[in-house]
């Protein structure tokens, strides 16, 4: 199953590299896109739900991974809460 990455610029301009163990976080996010904070967390929950199943599927265990990077994100997530501008851009996903 490939691993891909996906960059995210944060409202304040920092970027992180986030990790999905399946490519299906491509049907969710595309270089470019540009989303309200609370879109982009739905989005990455249902991302990386998906990516975690389909480890599940393959090799009969959910992917641990998956979730941490969820927390990760959610955690960022709220630093940016309560900023006027709470657009998160995804730079890549390869």
């Amino acid at each position: 199953m490939p691993a891909i990455n996906f960059s995210v610029r944060w409202p304040d301009g920092s970027e992180d590299n986030c990790y999905s163990p399946s490519t299906v976080v491509r049907e969710h996010f595309k270089a470019g896109d540009r989303l309200p904070l609370s879109e982009f967390i739905a989005k990455a929950e249902v991302a990386l739900d998906a990516a975690s199943n389909r480890v599940e599927q393959k090799f009969g265990y959910f992917c641990s991974s998956a979730m941490d990077q969820l927390s990760v994100i959610k955690a960022k997530a709220a630093r940016y809460e309560d900023a006027e501008n709470d657009t998160v851009e995804i730079v890549s996903v390869s």
